[in-house]
C-alpha cells in the first residue's frame, strides 16, 4: 500500500507549544484528536502512523525547526517513502494571517526549516502547504514574532482555517498534489 510522509514544522517542548513557529505541529496535532490517535518519540520525532485508504506518518520533528530537514530525510528513508507522497506543513510569515497556498516545489521563502529540508533533500522540489501568519507587527520583531504566543483574534480566527488545512493535506493524499492544488490554491482561503 502507497504510504505519505506528512511533517508539519515546529519546535519541541512547552515553551514552544503555542508559538506561530509551532503552526505544523498545531496542525498535525488536530488530525491525531480527529482520528484519536497518539504519538510515539521515536528518532528524530514524535511519530504517528495510521491508514485512511492509504498509510500515513505524521511526524513531529524533534530536531527543532532549523534542522527539520534531518528528520524528514531519515524517516523517508526509513520508511521507504518516494518524494512525490511527502507534504511538509509550516507557517509563512509573508502571507497574509489564515491564507493557505499549497505548492510543489518553491524557495525557502526564508523559513529556516525548509531551508534545512531543501539541503537535506537536495532539492527544493517537494509539496509544502505554507499557512500564513503575516501580520503588522512581524516587519519590526520577525524572531520574537514567529516565536510569540497566538493573540486572542488570532485564536478566534484560526481553527476554521486548520480544518481547512486538515481536507488539504487528505486531499493531498488522496487526489495527488496538482488536483489538490487546482481544488484549494486562489479560493480566498
Amino acid at each position: 500500500m502507497e504510504k505519505f510522509l506528512i511533517t508539519g514544522l515546529g519546535n519541541p517542548g512547552s515553551l514552544y507549544r503555542n508559538t506561530r513557529h509551532n503552526l505544523g505541529f498545531l496542525i498535525i496535532n488536530r488530525i491525531a484528536e480527529k482520528y484519536l490517535l497518539s504519538f510515539s518519540r521515536k528518532k528524530f520525532g514524535y511519530v504517528s502512523e495510521f491508514t485512511y485508504k492509504k498509510k500515513i506518518l505524521l511526524l513531529k520533528p524533534s530536531t527543532y525547526v532549523n534542522d527539520s530537514g534531518l528528520s524528514v530525510k531519515y524517516w523517508m528513508n526509513k520508511e521507504k517513502i518516494p518524494l512525490k507522497n511527502i507534504l511538509i506543513i509550516s507557517d509563512d510569515i509573508y502571507l497574509n494571517f489564515g491564507n493557505i497556498r499549497l505548492r510543489g516545489k518553491g524557495g525557502d521563502g526564508g523559513h529556516n526549516g525548509l531551508k534545512s529540508i531543501e539541503k537535506e533533500l537536495r532539492t527544493s522540489h517537494y509539496a509544502r502547504i505554507r499557512f500564513g501568519i503575516k501580520n503588522d507587527r512581524w516587519m519590526k520583531e520577525k524572531i520574537d514574532y514567529v516565536l510569540g504566543i497566538w493573540s486572542e483574534e488570532e485564536l478566534k480566527n484560526i481553527f476554521d482555517k486548520l480544518e481547512i488545512s486538515i481536507h488539504i493535506i487528505f486531499s493531498f493524499i488522496l487526489n495527488g498534489l496538482q488536483k489538490t492544488m487546482n481544488l484549494f490554491n486562489n479560493k480566498n482561503i
